[in-house]
């Protein structure tokens, strides 16, 4: 039913169409043409093309669209003009003999077949030949990319068998038709001829699957759809792009032929499967061409680098730039695409030079007894990598040092070893030493790299002399001996030594610290004395030790001195009498309700303290006879009456405290103790505890009834006080007029003035009953003297009778209230009086005179309204007022 007439756009010897037609097949034949591309752009060419069927070539004819080739009858296809290939259409063919085939569209029409010819492909039926339905298949459309045109170019040409008999229309569907992106593609719906618009990109997209549809003139289905398939061909239009234009690797000095060291990578848009988007690698120049100018190689196909010769030093060379070149066409140089990037190959350090002495022998020279000095720098030669571990010096002191008193530490800057002193050296004792040093790195040499004779050195360091302080051979010396010696008591000799044997040098001696000054000590030859007797008891003794310290000096240049801590342990003596304790107790005045427990403190220590004993004297006699002491133990007694009954008072009772020292000590104390009454718990009660304090029961009676009197007074104080406020509330006076010469301050029910005010009327000073005319005002403009609008506060009630001590609270909110009453008048403004009397800067008001008699003229408060009348009338009137 499909009869398809197509024209390709082919490269030869590239079979572009077959017809899938049972025993039909193209055949193309080539006499390729021979030439040199690089030499010759204008060509004749002649093809001869061949379409065989099962019976021959009956029934073909050829034709093409292109003006600059013909085809003959036979199928012979030749220029008709002088033809010039671009360069990029050479790219296409080889070097040597190349078959040239420019891009010719042929058409080859198989003519409609006879009605007997269709007969004998046809099945016979009893009402003679019958049409056999078949489906036909398009074959692939190969459409070269970037096409200079002229557009549209016919791809095919498709028609249904049924166009003789109707009128059809040929639609074409799919992406690059009616999908996105539209209208690369469209046809002829009369002709059935399919073109392309525009020049193809490959890379943006490689194929399109097309369906071609046959409609009558109602829209019905003709034909069943069929597929077209369209295939961009693929041009070498894409350079290869590295992935990075420059590229970072390294390789190790030294390194063996066949190291790898990088990789680089270049991509090709064009097609992977075909010489177009094959890449392949190559070194174009290295920089340095030392010590060899081929000293990497690159695989072809990977773009691996590895190393292809020996000699890598990074002391000579530490750097190469290799410049690589990617080209595809299977990297043909002739007619390829290149492109470039450069490798940065960095030789890494190995430690392949040992550290080397810049001299074989060293000197210095240290101070005795000085630790932390440097006494000689070594300087070594490392030509490795500077501050890696191939370059970092290690010194070690091999032999001449056996006490440890150096080291050797490595300067981290310049890699000098720092000969150190950190144990103190003694000219007495070592005068100069032989070192014998060795320097290596932090990391181990390469293998094969042995150490250098040079890598050791001998350092010799001079010790100097100088003034060493005297010091004391047993410092913190401790001596023992009792407290209390004699003053001048040689204690014990304090001396120093002098280090410098060979000085001959003087020492001489002083105190330092003596907290108590009790000491001396010889300046010549530090003997000490006792200056003062020396006291355990004393406050500068801390656990029996008593300590001062000494310094001895000589006459060296400069002097040097040196201390020593003397320490004395003070043994005790029985030198302090114990203390009785407490020195004052309360006893009741009958006996066996309550006891004194006693105990005495004495300032030595064991075994000159307790136990202790308590007796009472025998002088007076009164002692014995009132009281009595019981023993509890060593330490502790009580004291108790010994008769029935003790008259309540303050008694001084004496007892004697004997300590168990030897010789024992002794001391008679006094307590104090109050006898009171005591209630049947044991306790002194309030009126025992004054009569223990030393008053009789008159001067009790007297007291008590001194305080009855004053009692009886603060009462008819208060009566008396109570009569005078229910008097002032009589009168509703808050302060009686005979006793304030002040203005007097009235409380008012009703508004208005005093009693002597009552007769006038007042309703004119104040807000008008009708408020209309306030209303019809404009907001915000009120008179100042009108009454304003508002709730009026609540006054305080004064109390019937009040209190004395609530009359100046009462005064204060009844001022408060008024304070914040805005209808209170007057309206314009809350006068403020203070008290006008001393010290007040409003001064008095005395001076003021209400007389009415005066040349003062009041008839003006005639003109001020109905509000001032009366004012008017009692001021205004002339001699009558």
């Amino acid at each position: 039913p499909w009869i398809t007439q197509m024209a390709e756009s082919v490269l030869f010897p590239v079979l572009l169409a077959a017809v899938k037609i049972k025993c039909l097949k193209l055949v193309f034949d080539c006499f390729p043409y021979h030439a040199n591309l690089t030499h010759f752009s204008h060509l004749f060419l002649s093809v001869l093309v061949k379409f065989n069927n099962c019976a021959g070539n009956k029934g073909v004819r050829y034709d093409t669209n292109s003006l600059d080739f013909k085809v003959r009858a036979d199928g012979t296809l030749y220029s008709a003009q002088h033809l010039q290939f671009p360069s990029s259409a050479l790219a296409a063919f080889s070097s040597s003999a190349v078959s040239i085939i420019p891009r010719v569209r042929l058409k080859a029409v198989l003519e409609r077949p006879s009605v007997s010819e269709i007969h004998s492909g046809s099945q016979q039926s009893a009402h003679g030949l019958r049409r056999q339905k078949r489906d036909w298949v398009i074959p692939p459309i190969n459409v070269p990319e970037n096409s200079r045109g002229p557009f549209p170019q016919q791809l095919v040409r498709i028609r249904s068998d049924k166009d003789k008999e109707i009128h059809i229309r040929y639609s074409i569907t799919g992406v690059g038709a009616d999908q996105p992106p539209m209208e690369v593609f469209n046809i002829d719906p009369v002709s059935g001829r399919m073109y392309v618009t525009r020049p193809m990109d490959r890379e943006e997209r490689a194929s399109y699957h097309l369906r071609a549809h046959a409609v009558d003139m109602n829209g019905n289905k003709v034909e069943n759809p069929i597929d077209l398939y369209i295939y961009v061909i693929d041009m070498n239009d894409n350079r290869p792009e590295f992935i990075n234009q420059v590229y970072n690797g390294s390789v190790d000095e030294g390194s063996k032929p066949g190291t790898y060291v990088m990789t680089v990578t270049a991509n090709d848009a064009d097609d992977g499967t075909t010489a177009n988007g094959m890449v392949r690698y190559r070194i174009v120049t290295q920089t340095p061409q030392s010590p060899s100018q081929n000293m990497f190689t690159i695989n072809s196909e990977t773009g691996d680098i590895v190393t292809v010769a020996a000699g890598l030093d990074r002391e000579k060379v530490q750097q190469y730039i290799v410049i690589v070149q990617a080209t595809d066409m299977e990297g043909n140089l002739n007619y390829g695409l290149s492109n470039t990037a450069t490798a940065i190959i960095t030789v890494t350090d190995v430690n392949d030079n040992p550290p080397e002495f810049t001299t074989s022998t060293y000197s210095g020279e240290v101070p005795e007894n000085r630790v932390e000095v440097v006494v000689a720098n070594l300087t070594v030669m490392d030509r490795d990598q500077p501050h890696s571990p191939n370059w970092n010096a290690i010194y070690r002191i091999i032999s001449g040092d056996p006490s440890g008193h150096f080291t050797i530490r490595t300067d981290p800057v310049t890699n000098e070893g720092m000969v150190t002193v950190v144990k103190a050296v003694d000219y007495e004792m070592n005068r100069a030493f032989m070192l014998t040093v060795m320097v290596s790195n932090q990391a181990p040499l390469a293998s094969g790299i042995q150490m250098s004779f040079q890598s050791t050195a001998g350092v010799t360091i001079s010790v100097t002399d100088v003034n060493e302080a005297p010091y004391f051979p047993t410092n913190h010396k401790l001596i023992r001996l009792e407290e209390g010696v004699p003053t001048g008591t040689v204690l014990t000799t304090f001396s120093a030594v002098d280090p410098d044997r060979f000085m001959q040098q003087a020492v001489r001696y002083s105190k330092l610290s003596d907290p108590a000054n009790w000491l001396n000590i010889n300046a010549t030859n530090g003997q000490i004395t006792t200056a003062a007797v020396l006291d355990r008891e004393s406050d500068y003794i801390k656990n029996n030790v008593y300590e001062a310290t000494f310094l001895a000096a000589d006459n060296g240049i400069p002097p040097a001195s040196g201390t020593g801590t003397l320490q004395i342990y003070l043994i005790d003596i029985n030198d302090n009498a114990p203390e009785l304790l407490p020195k004052e107790a309360q006893i009741c005045e009958k006996p066996n309700l309550n006891v004194i427990n006693i105990t005495a403190a004495d300032a030595d220590i064991d075994p000159n303290v307790g136990p202790f004993v308590f007796e009472l004297p025998s002088v007076p006699s009164a002692v014995r006879k009132n009281w009595t002491i019981t023993r509890l133990n060593g330490d502790y007694a009580q004291l108790s009456l010994r008769i029935m009954y003790l008259e309540a008072g303050v008694y001084d009772v004496p007892i004697i405290v004997t300590d168990s020292g030897n010789p024992p000590l002794y001391n008679t104390s006094v307590i104090k103790v109050k006898v009171c009454p005591c209630d049947e718990n044991g306790d002194c009660t309030t009126i025992g505890a004054v009569a223990a304090a030393g008053l009789g029961t008159g001067a009790i009676i007297a007291i008590l009834i001194c305080i009855i009197i004053l009692l009886t007074m603060v009462l008819l104080f208060v009566v008396w006080m109570k009569r005078r406020e229910k008097e002032r509330h009589t009168k509703q006076l808050l302060i009686d007029p005979e006793d304030d010469v002040r203005d007097n301050i009235l409380k008012y029910d009703e508004e208005g003035g005093g009693e002597e005010d009552q007769d006038y009327d007042l309703s004119q000073l104040q807000q008008p009953e009708t408020m209309d005319h306030v209303l019809n005002k404009t907001p915000g403009v009120r008179r100042v003297d009108e009454r304003p609008i508002g709730a009026e506060p609540q006054y305080p009630i004064r109390p019937v009778i009040p209190h004395p001590g609530d009359i100046g609270d009462f005064i204060n909110e009844g001022l408060r209230a008024a304070d914040n009453d805005p209808t209170a008048p007057p309206y314009d403004s809350l006068l403020v009086f203070d008290y006008e009397g001393s010290g007040s800067t409003a001064g008095s008001v005395s001076s003021l005179n209400s007389s009415s008699s005066g040349d003062q003229d009041y008839d003006y408060l005639n003109d001020w309204g109905p509000r001032f009348k009366k004012l008017a009338d009692m001021y205004g009137g002339g001699e009558e007022d």
